[in-house]
């Protein structure tokens, strides 16, 4: 599977000058503002191989109840978003991994669930904006390696790992970050026998399957050309992101957990990387990160790669020590 993303980076990178022109998008895009736009510049966007909608965004999933619910093996990755008078819920990644949007409503509040492969980003976000409820779906392209969202209202482009629209009428718009996290499916049902996990999407998908197996222990990022993180730090080595700091997920899983920057961060074993064999449930166990603040709540935060954290936050701050 490596080899296979090898030779289509190194098409893509001898293509990428032809395509990276809005005038060849219009056919595909008619409905897009390129005359408003932050990318610094259009070579900066690149095909990630499918067309719009080519992964299939979901719409107001179905759900069953955790204590009911079979076929997850206890150590997958869920997302878990757990908000104010409604119950838990789990979006499973063996799901989010073909699908990597999730439009929802939960008590009473519109979110979007995402989670981009290539950079192990998994966010959530309030969809609401300037008044309305936007519906997001999957451009099929990349900036840095990072999947770049689109509207269904406006036709505007969104960075996924930023939250932040960078072309189009939403251009420069920032959206809510909700707190999530990912977790086990064990310690989700552990906590939540009552909560609930999203039902298997009916797509002919090979859900379970990992399409990027052995890519987070690989020499270099996907369909990225940009500078490598700082310090020696591999590019593939997980960090959780809070703000514009970072945290290599080495250091917190020698520790257990630290108290800095007005934040609790902790690790505990258990959870299966999504990247790593071909099985999702069968990875090696990368733990979990949960994020509170001195109160004990959770705050919004990511576990990214690193390159995609330098990609992004070029001036961010390492916690290293």
């Amino acid at each position: 599977m490596m080899r296979v993303l090898a030779a289509a980076f190194a098409l893509c990178v001898w293509t990428v000058t032809a395509q990276a022109d809005p005038a060849r998008w219009k056919s595909e895009w008619p409905d897009t503002d390129f005359s408003r736009s932050s990318v610094g510049a259009w070579s900066e966007i690149m095909s990630g191989g499918p067309p719009k909608d080519g992964i299939p965004a979901l719409d107001a999933p179905s759900f069953l109840w955790a204590s009911g619910a079979r076929g997850l093996g206890d150590r997958e990755p869920v997302i878990t978003l757990e908000m104010a008078g409604a119950e838990p819920r789990a979006y499973p990644i063996r799901y989010l991994m073909w699908h990597e949007i999730v439009n929802d409503q939960i008590g009473g509040v519109p979110v979007a669930v995402t989670f981009c492969p290539l950079c192990n980003s998994a966010m959530s976000f309030d969809r609401r904006v300037r008044g309305q409820v936007l519906r997001f779906g999957v451009t099929g392209k990349l900036r840095r390696s990072d999947m770049v969202m689109y509207d269904r209202e406006t036709q505007s482009w969104w960075q996924q790992a930023e939250g932040r629209g960078i072309v189009g009428r939403m251009n420069g718009v920032q959206l809510r970050q909700l707190p999530s996290w990912m977790e086990s499916w064990a310690a989700f049902k552990s906590r939540n026998p009552q909560g609930l996990v999203m039902a298997e999407p009916a797509f002919n998908r090979d859900y379970g399957r990992n399409p990027y197996r052995g890519y987070d222990s690989s020499a270099r990022p996907f369909l990225y050309n940009g500078e490598m993180p700082p310090h020696g730090i591999s590019p593939l080595v997980r960090v959780v992101r809070v703000g514009d700091r970072a945290w290599p997920l080495t250091r917190l899983a020698q520790v257990g957990e630290v108290s800095e920057a007005g934040v609790v961060i902790s690790w505990r074993a258990g959870q299966a990387s999504a990247l790593d064999s071909a099985k999702i449930a069968k990875g090696r166990d990368v733990g979990t990160i949960r994020v509170r603040d001195g109160q004990g709540r959770d705050v919004a935060h990511d576990v990214m790669f690193a390159f995609a954290f330098h990609a992004f936050w070029p001036e961010g701050r390492w916690m290293l020590e």
